[in-house]
Order: structure tokens, then C-alpha cells, then sequence
């Protein structure tokens, strides 16, 4: 169901009680037995040719890495596919809700027919129920968890805190994996394919030339200490170009603006001078606002 917001974007509206359903929904999918002839109609188990399957193009996984796939491919071959995959109906055939990886590892392994699960579900519900399973198996890299928490609060309108407890991660977990969206579209690529890790990437996030940055960390193959002690040495330089040459900013304040970045999941800029200064902090969307209007005013957030 859509909404039309004052731009004339449509817009989805929040949902409650998907946390519930949705665990219902893994308890399905999640036990770990094989699916025994005969055990359709107590389990809501059926089979379907693989071909009749095919992937949802809002998939929150992008990479697939080939060792893993591989195995996996190994192992369905041995002892065949022993979790369902999640489908809904689609056109003439039916489009994978969850398991779009063990669908993928299945046609390797030259399964002619997987078991399935079918659920009726809506655009919406599909988009939000892939998104959400994929984080809570933990199955995506840092940048596709992130692409999903940042859908999850676009079109869904959930909060961090919301998503926190909806699976089950800490809220600035959620705040610190939404700052490497702040990063070059290289930079993120790398954090995809492996090359730098979720530490490295928040390391280098404000500092001057992170793309520069990055190709020095793998290059040398530096630890996320090195990184760490790289980009504070490459951000005096902006710093002070940006004021004028003025010598820099003091190493506390630049500190104290990275932890309450930390805790608020946003960018804090502090000015300060002896008659006073400013705490600025920018938003990127409403639910940020929101969020910053409810913690000043005290309300239950």
C-alpha cells in the first residue's frame, strides 16, 4: 500500500507486526531436517521444478561469493536442498522470497525440483521480508546490510531503533553501518568484494581523498590500526584548507565530534571558540529529524 508524499514520490506505508510474522515465517524456513517424502501437508513443503523459480530483482544481496557457492553446490548434491526456499506466486511461475542462494547452488548441483515453501505475499511485503531475513542470517557484506537498513527506513519508514530490536542488532550498529553509504561508490565496491573490511571503510569515512586512501590500504595490505592512523594524518590537511590555514582543529574536539557521531548514527561538526561555539548536526533524511526531535524532547523514541 502507497502513500503520495507532497512531491508527488509514492511511498510505502509502514507496517506494524512484521517483527511476528516474519519470525513465523523463519520458523518455517529454518529447521534443520530433511524434507521427508510425505511431509507436505503437515509442513507446508512442496517441490517445484527449479526452473519455475526466479530471483527478486530488489534483492538485498548482490555478491555471491563462488568458493562458498560451490560448497554449498557440493554439498545439495550429496545430501540434497534441506531447507525450503521462501516463494511467492509470480506470473506463470514464482519468484524467490528468501533462499535465492540455495536456489543458485541447487542448479549447480543439477537439482531438477527444490523444495518450497509459498507464501502469498504482497510487493511490499516481499521486498520487506527479503530484506529483513537476509540481515538476520547474517549473509550479506557490510555495504548490502547497510543498502538494507537504509531501504528498510526509506520505504518502510522503521527507525533505527525499530530495526534494531526487529533484528536483533544493536542501534549503532545500524547508525555505523549507514555512514559507509557516505563513501565513493569505489570505495564501497571494495568493501563488497572483500578487499576492505567493514573496519577499514569506517576508518577512512571524512577523511581527504578516500579513494586515494583505500588503494594505499590494500595495496600494503595495512591493518585497520594503520588505516586508522592514516586517514587522521590525511584529515588535518582538509581541515585547514577548509579554514584558511588555521593551523587545524584540536585533536579533542575532532574526537568528541567522531563519538557523538558514533552514538548518533549522524555527522556532528563542533565550532568552537572562547566566547562560545556551535554543534551542528546534519540529517540526511526525515526519520533522522525525527529521531533528533524526539532525544532532545526527551520522548520515548
Amino acid at each position: 500500500m502507497t502513500d503520495q508524499d507532497p512531491g508527488g514520490v509514492s511511498r510505502i506505508k509502514p507496517r506494524s507486526g512484521l517483527g511476528r510474522g516474519l519470525n513465523a515465517l523463519l520458523g518455517d524456513v529454518a529447521r534443520e531436517e530433511p524434507v521427508a517424502e510425505g511431509s507436505a501437508k503437515s509442513t507446508g513443503v512442496r517441490t517445484l521444478p527449479v526452473g519455475s523459480l526466479s530471483p527478486h530483482p530488489g534483492q538485498p544481496r548482490r555478491h555471491f561469493e563462488e568458493t562458498a557457492l560451490e560448497e554449498l553446490a557440493t554439498s545439495i548434491a550429496a545430501r540434497g536442498l534441506i531447507q525450503p526456499i521462501v516463494v511467492r506466486p509470480h506470473g506463470k511461475g514464482y519468484q524467490i522470497v528468501a533462499g535465492e542462494r540455495r536456489w543458485r547452488a541447487a542448479q549447480r548441483a543439477r537439482l531438477h525440483e527444490v523444495p518450497v515453501i509459498v507464501r502469498d505475499f504482497s510487493d511490499a511485503e516481499t521486498l520487506e521480508v527479503a530484506l529483513v531475513e537476509n540481515i538476520q542470517r547474517q549473509d550479506l557484506n557490510a555495504i548490502e546490510e547497510a543498502e538494507a537498513y537504509h531501504r528498510l527506513i526509506d520505504d518502510f519508514g522503521h527507525t533505527q531503533d525499530e530495526l534494531g530490536k526487529l533484528v536483533h542488532k544493536s542501534r549503532s550498529h545500524i547508525a555505523n553501518l549507514l555512514r559507509l553509504l557516505d563513501l565513493p561508490q569505489p570505495v564501497q565496491e571494495r568493501v563488497v568484494t572483500g578487499e576492505l573490511t567493514m573496519g577499514h571503510a569506517r576508518a577512512l569515512i571524512g577523511a581527504t581523498d578516500v579513494e586515494s586512501l583505500a588503494d594505499q590500504v590494500v595495496a600494503k595490505g595495512l591493518s585497520v590500526r594503520e588505516t586508522e592512523r592514516l586517514a587522521r594524518a590525511a584529515k588535518p590537511d582538509a581541515q585547514r584548507a577548509r579554514r584558511g590555514g588555521d593551523g587545524g582543529r584540536d585533536a579533542d574536539l575532532a574526537a568528541l565530534e567522531h563519538q557523538l557521531g558514533d552514538l548518533l548514527g549522524l555527522s556532528v561538526r563542533i565550532a568552537h571558540s572562547p566566547k562560545g561555539g556551535t554543534l551542528t548536526l546534519s540529517y540526511a533524511t526525515l526519520d533522522q529529524l525525527d529521531m533528533i526531535c524526539q532525544r532532545l524532547s526527551g520522548e520515548r523514541i
